[in-house]
């Protein structure tokens, strides 16, 4: 599994024109499943996401996370996080695991997270949704799990 995160002032999600995960201030999270990803690796992505220390502490180091912050997450899945651009000009996602094996590990991320004690917003999987967010630093991420 892999997951793109952005520490967000605020991020909403909107299917069809409908906000349906808004957060703020917390982190964005795009998580992509690849073949072969199981309920480990979304438990694993879920610690790793929840305890990265990415924001500031009292001297300007990132040695805060969510969880010590009781910050709120939003996930939205991103199958387009597995694109393999090395040949050509059309990217190939033949590395992205198919909708119905991906959909229940997304699933199994949130679920993790909020077992974990965090406040999670979705977005809606398989919908074309329209993200907004507003990238606090800017500080963007990429966790592999």
């Amino acid at each position: 599994m892999r997951a793109v995160v952005q520490r967000v002032a605020s991020a909403s999600v909107d299917v069809e024109g409908n906000v349906v995960g808004s957060i703020g201030p917390g982190l964005c999270v795009l998580v992509g499943v690849a073949h072969g990803d199981g309920e480990t690796a979304a438990d694993k992505l879920a610690s790793k996401l929840w305890n990265l220390r990415i924001f500031e502490d009292e001297q300007g180091l990132m040695n805060r996370s969510a969880s010590e912050l009781g910050l709120p997450l939003l996930v939205v899945s991103q199958f387009t996080l597995y694109a393999d651009t090395s040949k050509g000009r059309r990217p190939s996602f033949v590395a992205a695991a198919p909708p119905p094996e991906a959909e229940p590990l997304v699933s199994r991320v949130v679920e993790s997270l909020r077992s974990l004690g965090a406040e999670v917003a979705t977005g809606r999987f398989g919908a074309d949704m329209a993200l907004s967010l507003i990238n606090d630093g800017p500080v963007t991420v990429i966790v592999d799990a």
